[in-house]
């Protein structure tokens, strides 16, 4: 765990996304379908890979029940007819749906104490925006957090974030760490993270629920942790999901880093298939993302111990418990991490009824092997390894961004009962 200067951090981006969304690929005329996916999804690889289909999902249920949500280009959409398919459609043209988001936003004002305000939250922003609002929140509680890196990216970019403490002093208390946007697309992860943040900085002087929090523990927080993907999917390919890892034989691009940790890996629901979105890379920690990852958590692990991790996603509305890799063991205290998900879902409900499902991954989404919840359950020790898929529209990762900040502000009720009932 490396601080960071401010300086630096502020100036490394080589990518700096536009303002406004890329014209590169618009995905004009698509159509987006959940698809009934009874038959095993490798399966299904080449057929879509051959009408360039686009796999936003894998979301609902396994077996018989399983459900695909896919996007699927206009001049493909005969083709895909002909497959006779059990399909609902969900959008007629996700190009609008693109558009819907709106523009990325401009920066906003600093308050008198230094912060940037609520704005913020009113719109997407460029990766380099995201990188100053990290800068600027930290030197504005100064005394009580630093920024630090975890390692970088294929493309060199630092995997960044911010450390928060409170009254016993940096490094004095067990780790919650929490990372967001493993999935480049998953815009909205990002800004709940962030969210969750800023309410840490501004209410720790007045609000004696977050001072509890952050004097039982130290945070570790790193928003965005696919930056290589996070920018390709602002500047070229809105629904780009993988990292921008090349390799030497095949001429596909991108690893999924959420199926590349060690436990668990190489299992039912990743693919060993460079073209798949669920590609798991040939074996744990290949991706430098990941590899960073495992060893930030063991660091944690060895020092105070990690007593929550939640790895933050779009789109399902379900809180994920371990395991993901298996459907049929869980962890020791699984009758404790259902009883505070159930509450936890109950607190995100209050402000706006959205519903959150609860349980082990496995049985209530599907099955993932090589995540990393099941990691920091099972290699760091860690007492709650969670993973959790925010609210949805109809097929969610393009979540209007009048829909961020009733996002965070959902999230952060459902955290501040976890955090002191845990």
């Amino acid at each position: 765990m490396k601080p960071l200067n401010i300086v630096w951090l502020i100036g490394i981006c080589e990518a700096v996304a536009p303002k406004g969304q890329s014209s590169a690929a618009t995905f004009e005329g698509f159509k987006v379908y959940r698809v009934d996916a009874h038959d095993p999804l490798v399966d299904l690889d080449s057929t879509f890979e051959a009408l360039s289909i686009i796999q936003l999902n894998h979301n609902h249920g396994s077996g018989s029940d399983a459900k695909l949500d896919i996007a699927v280009p206009p001049e493909y959409l005969a083709n895909f007819d002909a497959l006779n398919f059990t399909t609902t459609l969900l959008s007629e043209d996700l190009g609008a749906d693109i558009a819907a988001e709106g523009p990325l936003g401009d920066y906003p004002e600093l308050d008198q104490n230094g912060v940037p305000g609520l704005s913020w939250f009113d719109s997407y922003h460029a990766y380099d925006d995201h990188i100053r609002y990290w800068a600027d929140l930290q030197a504005a509680f100064a005394n009580n957090s630093e920024l630090i890196q975890a390692g970088t990216s294929f493309e060199g970019r630092p995997i960044q974030g911010i450390h928060l403490w409170g009254s016993s002093g940096k490094n004095s208390k067990p780790a919650v760490f929490f990372n967001g946007n493993v999935h480049a697309r998953e815009w909205i992860t990002s800004k709940v993270v962030e969210y969750l943040l800023y309410q840490i900085v501004t209410g720790y002087g007045n609000d004696t629920t977050v001072k509890a929090a952050l004097d039982n523990y130290d945070f570790y927080v790193l928003p965005v942790v696919n930056p290589d993907g996070f920018v390709y999917s602002q500047t070229t390919s809105r629904l780009w999901r993988k990292n921008r890892q090349t390799r030497s034989n095949t001429t596909a691009v991108g690893t999924d880093i959420n199926r590349n940790w060690s436990v668990g890996f190489g299992g039912d629901g990743s693919s060993s298939n460079p073209s798949s979105e669920t590609f798991s890379g040939y074996q744990p920690g290949d991706t430098p993302e990941c590899a960073a990852l495992m060893d930030f958590a063991q660091a944690l692990a060895a020092d105070k111990g990690i007593k929550l991790y939640i790895d933050w996603h779009s789109y399902a509305q379900v809180i994920l418990l371990s395991y993901g890799y298996t459907c049929d063991s869980f962890p020791p205290n699984i009758d404790q991490q259902i009883s505070l998900a159930a509450e936890t879902s109950a607190r995100i409900a209050q402000p706006y009824n959205t519903t959150f499902d609860y349980g082990p991954g496995c049985i209530v989404l599907y099955q993932s092997s090589g995540n990393g919840r099941d990691y920091m359950t099972d290699a760091a020790g860690t007492e709650f390894g969670w993973g959790i898929e925010l609210r949805s529209t109809s097929y969610g990762f393009l979540l209007p961004a009048d829909q961020i900040l009733p996002s965070g502000e959902e999230i952060w009720e459902g955290m501040k009962y976890l955090w002191a009932n845990m």
